[in-house]
């Protein structure tokens, strides 16, 4: 499967089961995928190998321009958003001017509405650098991915293309002192002839443990919901699901479940 690609800088709204009435922000190019994760269920499809890779980001100044006549836009239709959301083809915090685009939104959101969030949804990776930690506090809702509790799993399902380890996102992921949310897709994958699945009794254990040392104000847990670059990738049961959310009130921390 090829995968689906946001073809705007500025993309919506749309409604998202987490957020409500959201309006994307798409900081990578329009045409292919950038990403330093290769998540076996990415609706964007595979990432872009590394050395095919064009590197072009849209420019700061455009990025600010389209956001402004976007909510502009909606504002004069007396419609509403809850929501402005860093998503897109890939991982937002990889664009070169991330942290001065925030700040960008950030005024902008307060000039045409004042009462929407500021989203990112992140998979971590870039949290080692002070400026995108800086950044990322900057926004109202900082969710980043935590998928795995074991390197095996983490390697395999989040398959990252750089040199990363899950011990070092963690690390980082301390740094933020629990001002974040964790959001965590569980699903149970065959690819090339190995079952991949992060909802299994040790995994799972694995996966508590460092929520219970990480302590994040929020813990997001959601099973597929679009198609992703291989068939056999299964959605989660409801059923399931609850029982995960359960052993995390049991830990003690707070979470929400979308099925």
């Amino acid at each position: 499967m090829s995968g689906f690609l946001f073809e705007q800088v500025v993309f919506g709204p749309i409604k998202s089961r987490r957020l409500g009435i959201s309006l994307g922000l798409n900081l990578l190019p329009e045409d292919e995928k950038h990403c330093t994760f290769n998540c076996l269920y990415c609706e964007c499809g595979w990432t872009v190998p590394i050395n095919k890779r064009k590197l072009s980001f849209p420019p700061r100044d455009t990025i600010k321009s389209e956001l402004e006549n976007k909510l502009k836009a909606i504002s004069g239709k007396g419609s509403f958003i809850d929501a402005i959301t860093f998503a897109g083809n890939g991982e937002p915090t990889i664009h070169p001017d991330f942290c001065t685009v925030m700040k960008d939104t950030i005024g902008l959101r307060n000039s045409y509405f004042p009462d929407a969030k500021v989203v990112v949804l992140s998979n971590g990776t870039m949290t080692n650098n002070s400026h995108i930690r800086n950044a990322l506090m900057m926004a109202d809702i900082n969710m980043l991915k935590l998928d795995a509790g074991t390197e095996e799993t983490f390697q395999k399902l989040n398959n990252p293309i750089i040199k990363i380890t899950l011990q070092e996102i963690v690390d980082n992921y301390k740094k933020f002192n629990g001002n974040f949310i964790v959001q965590t897709l569980f699903t149970r994958i065959n690819y090339k002839g190995e079952i991949i699945d992060n909802t299994q009794p040790a995994e799972l254990q694995a996966w508590l443990n460092i929520l219970k040392k990480l302590k994040p104000a929020l813990v997001t847990i959601y099973p597929i919901a679009r198609d992703a670059p291989i068939s056999e990738v299964e959605k989660i049961s409801p059923g399931v699901l609850n029982k995960i959310g359960k052993m995390v009130e049991e830990a003690g921390l707070k979470v929400e479940i979308y099925n």
